[in-house]
């Protein structure tokens, strides 16, 4: 049945917000809180809250007991995410929105850590991973294309992850579960006379709920501000380092999977992967004067990865069975003057300037059971040493026009340049000429009742080619690329139809112009053209009495190409933009049965997808989970928790379809999603 959002729906659910108002009084915004969340008073600029736009916070609360493999899957909890879980060591998977999936062809959530960007020259997600639960501050999930702060990978949106700053504590975590799951985390924190300091370190190793599939890392950060008498000026410095290392299990044909979901097979014995990740930071915010403040971050990142894997046993040609050497190294500055005129209007303007120096080795080799990747090459595909760099500037104004309207234009435009050299042939050339990329935005919000705030907000954001070669890179005979704009739309609610319950309604739309399909890893260009994204966000966060809390959410998403060819010269126009679930359901029930005891549960149901840009092999993929926790405190400062995860053993697996590495053999690939498991941690806060 086509997916549709009729242009009464949202009416007739603004009616009933507005027929349920409740008494207590909100911040004009758009913004839903999930658990506790610390707001600090301090110079910076203006907060993600004051974005007119779906914006959700997870607070630290509902994040440092949840015990997850990765911290991608922390954003499960919350509203519209669609994880991927691709659960090939390192390579583990990825949380995206805004109908944008996790393959990796069209990465289109920034990421953020500590206001830091935090994505890879591709837009994956893997600096993320150096996060661990215990030093969560929060979550910001920012939906939607009229926030102005971010150009780079900011197609649908961004997440933020923030971590701890300042305060006196000492907390620690163990954990032992099932797989043979180990799992430490220590976070201290020390602040006095103006100087605060923050440390954390965490150690993980798991044997894998399949053969083969064992992983072991460490992340280990530190924090430390000082904060100037009056308040008006804080500098700091933020450092994490992390290394990983994992077997990989391997991908399985439905056969495979029919006999044993656990099972690794033969080929993929010396698959693995050894991954190392560091992140550098100079923080700024200074009050100029009362009505003026600087905030500024200077930053160095650096991503190292060698990864082998053997993705069928094809045996003809080398192509299934690789060795791919990742070097990243990013230089950025962020920078924002925010003037506060009056208590009507803020002026915010910001300037980040961002440099990339990278490389990528990818090695191919002859087929062997299992690989062998200690030989020489069959053929050395990539050895590319690539820049890449992005300026950009933004400016907004936070208009309040009146008592019951706030109105926000802004202004963004980027511009991208490097080059690359291709070590194999000694071929140089320049990253398309984009020239400078131009991002009005327009956002309103108002306030009908204290209770109740009507938003709208329209915005344009970009897509830009990265990776090490063509099409990102002009080589001889390349076509032009222009950069792929995106327009956005949203008209929402947000209501409190009843004393400590907040709600939100959303329906959301956003076309692209010249989309590509693009996984510098492989190599693969896949022209999408038009597309349209569209979608409707239904959430409820309600504390029903002081022992039950309820948080429900439900997204219908589509993505669907509107015009566009295959290679071949085949229509996709109509068809849906591969591994896009419809819908997106999520339900937490936590019950606080005594002082002492706590009981919760988290319901989850994704869509199933189709796996192919031609639609033509099916659906698959879709799945609904319950995990279940029960927390005990036993002292004023030991707690223990108990959580099942998949508490009715479904399986479910991710599933993509592999028409690269089977020699025209085509057909769906899985990776199985792990059955029941049991996780018990001793938590203590000192």
């Amino acid at each position: 049945m086509p997916f549709k959002i009729k242009a009464k729906t949202l009416p007739l659910a603004i009616s009933a917000a507005l027929a349920t108002l409740g008494q207590t009084a909100s911040a004009s915004d758009a913004t839903t809180h999930l658990g506790e969340v610390l707001i600090r008073v301090s110079p910076g600029p203006v907060p993600t809250t004051r974005i007119l736009t779906s914006v959700d916070i997870l607070g630290g609360e509902k994040v440092e007991d949840k015990h997850v493999m990765t911290s991608w899957e922390l954003l499960g909890q919350m509203p519209g995410i669609q994880l991927t879980e691709t659960r090939m060591g390192a390579e583990s998977g990825k949380a995206t929105f805004r109908a944008f999936n996790g393959e990796g062809y069209i990465n289109g959530i920034k990421t953020l850590i500590d206001g830091i960007p935090s994505n890879v020259n591709s837009g994956n997600q893997r600096f993320i991973d150096m996060v661990f639960p215990l030093e969560v501050e929060r979550i910001e999930v920012v939906r939607g294309t009229n926030d102005p702060r971010h150009g780079l990978h900011n197609i649908g949106g961004n997440l933020n992850f923030v971590t701890r700053r300042g305060g006196n504590y000492s907390d620690g975590r163990v954990t032992y579960g099932s797989f043979d799951t180990r799992e430490v985390q220590v976070a201290i924190g020390r602040e006095a006379d103006g100087f605060a300091q923050n440390y954390f370190a965490a150690w993980q190793a798991s044997d894998g709920h399949r053969d083969h599939a064992a992983s072991k890392k460490f992340s280990l950060g530190g924090k430390w501000f000082h904060t100037s008498e009056d308040s008006r000026l804080r500098a700091g410095l933020t450092a994490r380092v992390y290394q990983h290392e994992a077997e990989e299990a391997g991908y399985l044909t439905a056969a495979e999977v029919a006999a044993s979901r656990t099972q690794s097979p033969s080929k993929n014995a010396h698959d693995g992967d050894e991954r190392d990740m560091q992140q550098f930071a100079a923080h700024l915010d200074w009050k100029v004067q009362d009505d003026l403040t600087l905030s500024s971050r200077l930053y160095h990142n650096r991503y190292t990865d060698d990864r082998r894997i053997t993705f069928t046993s094809y045996a003809t040609g080398n192509a299934p069975r690789q060795r791919r050497l990742w070097d990243e190294t990013q230089t950025g500055l962020t920078s924002t003057l925010t003037w506060r005129a009056s208590a009507d209007l803020t002026v915010d303007g910001g300037l980040n300037i961002e440099r990339q120096h990278n490389a990528y080795i990818r090695h191919r080799f002859n087929y062997s059971d299992p690989t062998d990747f200690s030989v020489t090459p069959a053929r050395v595909q990539n050895d590319d040493a690539y820049t890449f760099n992005n300026i950009g500037a933004y400016v907004q104004a936070i208009v309040q026009v009146n008592d019951a309207l706030k109105v926000i234009p802004a202004f963004r435009m980027d511009k991208f340049s490097g080059d690359t050299r291709l070590n194999t042939t000694g071929v140089s050339a320049p990253l398309q000429r984009y020239g400078w990329i131009h991002q009005p935005k327009l956002s309103a919000v108002y306030s009908v009742t204290p209770d109740t705030q009507l938003y709208a907000n329209w915005g344009k954001t970009i897509q830009v080619l990265t990776g090490s070669r063509e099409p990102a890179y002009l080589t001889s005979g390349q076509a032009n690329y222009g950069a792929s704009l995106n327009t956005g739309q949203e008209i929402g609610v947000k209501f409190r139809p009843a004393p400590d319950t907040e709600a939100r309604i959303a329906a959301w739309q956003q076309d692209a112009t010249d989309e590509v399909a693009n996984m510098p890893s492989t190599g693969t260009t896949v022209g999408l053209g038009q597309t349209r994204r569209k979608g409707l966000d239904v959430q409820v966060n309600s504390q029903l009495d002081r022992q039950w809390s309820v948080t429900f959410s439900h997204a219908l998403q589509q993505a669907k190409v509107v015009s566009a060819y295959t290679a071949s010269g085949a229509s996709l126009a109509g068809k849906e933009v591969f591994s896009t679930p419809r819908h997106i359901t999520n339900l937490g029930v936590d019950f606080q049965a005594t002082p002492d005891w706590r009981l919760g549960v988290q319901a989850r149901s994704q869509g199933s997808y189709f796996i192919d840009d031609l639609n033509a092999k099916g659906k698959h993929g879709g799945f609904a989970v319950l995990d279940a926790s029960v927390r005990h405190q036993l002292t004023k400062t030991v707690s223990i928790d108990f959580q099942v995860r998949n508490l009715t053993n479904r399986a479910y697996a991710y599933v993509w379809y592999d028409n690269f590495f089977w020699g025209g053999a085509d057909q769906p690939m899985y990776s199985p999603a792990p059955g029941r498991s049991a996780y018990l941690s001793l938590n203590v806060k000192l």
